[in-house]
């Protein structure tokens, strides 16, 4: 399974609302790009948060209907949050993978933490076979 995550270093300014500090988090995630100039990958991600609190999944059409946006926008957007294993496909649609943020940074550092144990040994294996 091939996971994308970009980590930017973005600093946090105390927010008045919970929109900020979600924009701050994608970003920092690495979810939205200065391409999306009408936020449409910021406004997918929300959706998302808040039916994933209501454990509710949603189609693609429907989030392109409810955020007035193509539904070729949608998939690009849902595409690439599933690539950095934030949003996963389930049997009523799209849901974050996990029901809150916290458990998603949780699950995301563990693997963070496996892969660098990974290349940490496959490191020491090639140093040893250079010696």
């Amino acid at each position: 399974m091939l996971t994308r995550i970009t980590f930017v270093k973005v600093r946090r300014i105390p927010a008045e609302n919970i929109n900020e500090d979600l924009q701050w988090l994608g970003n920092a995630l690495g979810l939205f790009s200065l391409r999306d100039r009408d936020s449409s990958c910021f406004r997918v991600f929300i959706m998302l948060v808040r039916l994933t609190k209501k454990k509710e999944g949603i189609t693609s059409d429907d989030i392109a209907q409810r955020l007035n946006l193509s539904r070729g926008t949608v998939i690009h957007h849902l595409t690439r949050l599933m690539e950095a294993g934030i949003v996963i496909r389930d049997h009523n649609g799209y849901i974050l993978r996990e029901q809150n943020l916290q458990r998603l940074i949780h699950d995301l550092r563990r693997e963070m933490e496996d892969f660098f144990s990974e290349l940490d040994r496959v490191a020491q294996e090639i140093d040893q076979k250079l010696n």
